[in-house]
């Protein structure tokens, strides 16, 4: 058999496979152009649009919506989630979640519900606490992060020094602002701020405001200099 036959073979199961969840109650939108291998489950009432491929064990629940340009490999996704054009790959996303669009989970991540993943984020290795947001682009990884937490944009987690990797733990209620570097190992408290722009590399204990970046300085005239020269 050539590449070409077991192409068409594969092709067939496919079909077959969106056939058969038509009838246990999936929306299949494009039977023709949705990839679901055999050993996937998805649950009744979800929906699953044209170009989503769906591998490797995949567990997918309940009223479930898979948007276009989606891929998932051996992940489980909960009732009543969304993923909107974003790659799952060994992890878990709890009921209630949106996930994406352009979102990247992957390395044993487990978003625990209720949360909200946004545009342009990655999270590897990462424990992300119920009703948590992480709105867009920002990297976790080797995190814990607790219930309720709130990244802004462009947090990123330190977590690699060129030999070892280490783990950042945020907890319940804390609020990280824009373009925070968490340089781990490192712990934020409960219901502790980091200000924007900070780079963090010491403990912060619960209920405290991190931060650490210089001072501004306004230079008077200097913009028009600059522009005019």
């Amino acid at each position: 058999m050539d590449c070409t036959d077991q192409m068409l073979e594969r092709k067939e199961s496919w079909v077959l496979k969106n056939e058969k969840l038509l009838k246990q109650g999936v929306y299949v939108m494009d039977i023709n152009n949705t990839y679901i291998d055999e050993d996937c489950t998805i649950g009744e009432g979800s929906t699953i649009y044209p170009n989503v491929w769906i591998e490797k064990g995949t567990v997918i629940g309940k009223n479930v919506t898979i948007l276009p340009n989606s891929f998932l490999s051996n992940a489980t996704i909960e009732d009543n989630v969304t993923i909107d054009s974003s790659k799952i790959v060994d992890s878990i996303v709890g009921v209630d979640s949106v996930v994406g669009p352009m979102s990247h989970l992957r390395g044993h991540t487990h978003i625990k519900g209720n949360a909200r993943i946004g545009n342009f984020v990655e999270m590897k290795n990462t424990n992300f606490g119920l009703g948590s947001k992480c709105a867009h682009l920002t990297y976790l990884g080797d995190s814990d992060v607790g219930e309720k937490v709130n990244f802004g944009c462009g947090v990123v987690t330190v977590n690699y020094d060129g030999k070892n990797k280490f783990r950042t733990v945020v907890g319940d209620g804390a609020f990280v602002g824009s373009n925070v570097n968490l340089i781990a190992p490192v712990t934020i408290g409960k219901n502790a701020l980091l200000a924007a722009g900070s780079t963090i590399n010491k403990d912060v204990e619960d209920g405290a405001m991190g931060i650490a970046r210089p001072f501004q300085e306004n230079k008077p005239e200097k913009g028009n200099q600059y522009k005019n020269k």
